[in-house]
């Protein structure tokens, strides 16, 4: 490769566009994998360290956990296809923020807080 000369690409004009892109769909992962992590911390924490049980505890736990790691996979898939939808966008010249996918993704955030934020009342009242 030394000595060559590199073609220039289309993608080559934006490359701080294609760099915050990635930045931003890296970010969007961690944060799925947090989300999939409090439902396994949940589910962890219920089953391995509570004594008493209930049977709406449970399955309280159960749900959170469930819901969890399905947000999780999907804030990674849509996070997935948004990179590859702006990689095109950036290149066409044409790109335009997504403000109704961070409202969605932001939503499921919240609700799956707030979930656990109930769950974690409803066990130590």
């Amino acid at each position: 490769m030394r000595g060559e000369k590199m073609e220039k690409t289309k993608s080559s004009k934006f490359i701080q566009q294609h760099l915050a892109n990635e930045r931003t769909y890296l970010a969007w992962v961690r944060t799925a994998i947090a989300i999939i992590g409090i439902g396994f911390l949940v589910i962890n924490l219920h089953f391995n360290f509570l004594s008493q049980h209930s049977a709406k505890a449970d399955l309280m736990a159960n749900i959170i956990g469930i819901t969890a790691v399905i947000s999780g996979l999907f804030v990674i898939s849509f996070s997935t296809y948004s990179y590859f939808a702006k990689i095109k966008t950036i290149d066409n010249e044409v790109f335009k923020p997504e403000k109704n996918s961070v409202l969605l993704l932001t939503g499921i955030i919240v609700a799956t807080m707030i979930m656990f934020g109930l769950y974690v009342t409803f066990i130590f009242s």
